[in-house]
């Protein structure tokens, strides 16, 4: 599986005190499924469009290092080197929110920018050479 661009939107998270209660929302109102994801000790859930079995966004308890993130629509947004992007959202004024956090899909950090909206840099992980 290819990467996603550079610049462009490769997930979306939500956030909140209840996940189950989301999961089934959105499960409700736009036909998503949804996968568990083990969270030890809970389950967060990815969400998956009918007719496909590749999950689209994250719907996510706020607890552990989800924690403080506001209750609204993340949006991943894919950079090619994320130490540089988190430097230069420092210059520009915006914030790191938390940590950068390592994934097996790569490097991703969640940022506020000036205006205070929030979003998500995504630094894929190097293709594995197999």
């Amino acid at each position: 599986m290819n990467p996603p661009a550079v610049g462009s939107i490769g997930w979306l998270d939500i956030t909140v005190p209840d996940a189950e209660v989301l999961r089934t929302f959105y499960s409700s109102v736009v036909g998503w499924s949804s996968m568990a994801v083990d969270m030890e000790g809970y389950n967060d859930h990815c969400m998956i469009p009918p007719g496909t079995d590749a999950p689209v966004a994250g719907i996510c308890h706020a607890r552990g290092t989800n924690v403080g993130l506001p209750a609204q629509w993340l949006p991943y947004i894919t950079v090619a080197d994320l130490r540089a992007s988190l430097e230069a959202s420092k210059s520009l004024g915006g914030q790191l929110v938390g940590e950068v956090r390592d994934t097996p899909m790569g490097l991703f950090a969640v940022i506020r920018d000036p205006a205070g909206a929030h979003c998500a840099l995504f630094q894929a992980a190097a293709p594995s050479a197999s």
